[in-house]
């Protein structure tokens, strides 16, 4: 059920034949006559490739500039390529095991190889680094339209701006607008494919997102009105040093795909297009990432926000500034609308997993599959509404299920080697993999519990 089961014993082999049926991550290839529904003949490159990019670019583009801001743009772009690497590898990893083993889900997977505790451990990481994105992605859409408090400044959204402050705007109100008339139709959905148009729009509005923002920090940097940006961090004590780690978990969690990569793959006709895709997707989203960077940190310097749509109510200094501002935000809060299905997608299914290993699918089971529906968004709806920051969400989603899901688990995969397929070459980067994992999100996680001790001494 949902991402996968672990291995059967042989004389459960009737049994775990039927699980492993049920356990790959989408319908049939062919639906039940009754519905009356045609043959689906495999997804396209190009959907594939828009699923993945979807899932790829998420929340974790409004927090990138923030983390540029913190590097520096130089260690700021070679990280973001480094992570770009590292992340190819860990999914070519998953996915050459997979084939392999004619495996469909990363849970099988974990199951074939660590046992029923793998496939357990493997599925609570992705409920709870999906569940944390996709309460940043509700922190984001509460921030653009009814706005947000920064250090006790306080950025207007959309509808405020436009119509003031009213108890309809207000943010507990437009939150549950949102999940009732939006995300719930959209997650409604049974077939990942079935996503792909509105994947194809999601893709393109994030880059309308990075065209206008570049468009207008060239305009400034030619007029002479913005500041150069710093090259390098500033480090002015160890401190300074730990803190440089606390980005490595937003960089982290912007390349968190690898429960969705099993779901595109099981719909591919051809399944040796994998790793093609995997690499188009990277390659696009690492140019929107390294651009949204750049030209965000460029055009809104020191003063650059943890979430950078927040900073998008400001005069920019050009004409037509407001125009600007709100297509920017409105633009980027619709993509954010239309990744949420994808991410939700896996969300589902493996807490589903988690919940009900030995049931059918749940695509099959309509009552499961509303009721774990509306559980799951009532419950990313509440903590959208008290948690006030999608760096806090990062850093601990990021440092925690987020780096288990995307390198930790590949490699000790490719360690353990199910199948015989590991080269030397695969080990040495899988450990390489595993110790840069576990010694950056360590470094952050001091880093961060520092900072509460320090906040809580200057409160006290």
């Amino acid at each position: 059920m949902g991402i996968g089961n672990g291995s059967p014993s042989d004389n459960q082999h009737a049994v775990y034949k039927e699980i492993q049926d049920e356990t790959t991550p989408l319908l049939p290839i062919k639906a039940e006559e009754e519905d009356g529904i045609h043959e689906f003949n495999g997804a396209s490159f190009s959907g594939a490739v828009f699923n993945l990019s979807t899932t790829i670019v998420g929340a974790g583009i409004m927090a990138l500039p923030a983390s540029i801001k913190m590097l520096g743009i130089i260690p700021g772009i070679l990280m973001i390529i480094l992570v770009a690497l590292l992340t190819e590898a860990s999914i070519d990893m998953m996915v050459r095991c997979s084939h392999q083993g004619k495996i469909t889900s990363y849970g099988w997977l974990m199951g074939e190889t660590f046992g029923p505790w793998g496939r357990i451990v493997l599925q609570a990481s992705v409920v709870i680094n999906n569940i944390g994105m996709m309460i940043v992605y509700m922190i984001i859409v509460g921030d653009v339209l009814s706005g947000t408090s920064t250090s006790g400044v306080h950025h207007r959204g959309i509808f405020e701006g436009w119509f003031g402050p009213h108890l309809w705007n207000s943010r507990p109100i437009v939150l549950l607008a949102t999940t009732l008339f939006v995300f719930a139709p959209l997650v409604s959905f049974k077939r990942l494919d079935s996503l792909r148009y509105t994947s194809a729009l999601s893709v393109a509005l994030a880059v309308v997102f990075v065209v206008i923002t570049a468009g207008i920090a060239i305009v400034r940097l030619i007029e002479g009105t913005v500041e150069i940006p710093k090259l390098f961090p500033e480090l002015d004590g160890i401190n300074s040093i730990w803190e440089l780690f606390t980005a490595v978990p937003v960089l982290v969690t912007a390349y968190i795909c690898h429960y969705n990569v099993h779901s595109i793959d099981n719909e591919l006709e051809d399944r040796t297009q994998t790793k093609p895709i995997v690499q188009t997707s990277l390659a696009l989203c690492s140019s929107v990432y390294i651009a949204t960077s750049f030209f965000a940190y460029l055009l809104f310097g020191e003063g650059t926000l943890a979430d950078v749509l927040a900073n998008f109510d400001s005069n920019l200094h050009i004409p037509f500034s407001s125009v600007f501002n709100d297509v920017v935000r409105v633009s980027y809060v619709v993509h954010i609308m239309l990744v949420f299905p994808i991410v939700f997608f896996a969300l589902r299914l493996n807490l589903d997993g988690l919940l009900f290993p030995t049931a059918r699918h749940i695509s099959r089971d309509n009552r499961r599959f509303t009721i774990i529906t509306v559980s799951l968004l009532a419950v990313i709806y509440l903590a959208a509404i008290f948690i006030p920051s999608i760096w806090d969400a990062f850093q601990f989603t990021g440092a925690t299920a987020a780096v288990l899901i995307g390198f930790i688990f590949p490699a000790m995969i490719i360690l353990r080697d199910p199948y015989g397929i590991a080269t030397k070459r695969d080990k040495i980067l899988a450990v390489t993999m595993i110790v840069l994992a576990v010694l950056s999100n360590s470094m952050a996680l001091y880093s961060d519990a520092l900072n509460i001790i320090f906040h809580r001494k200057e409160e006290a």
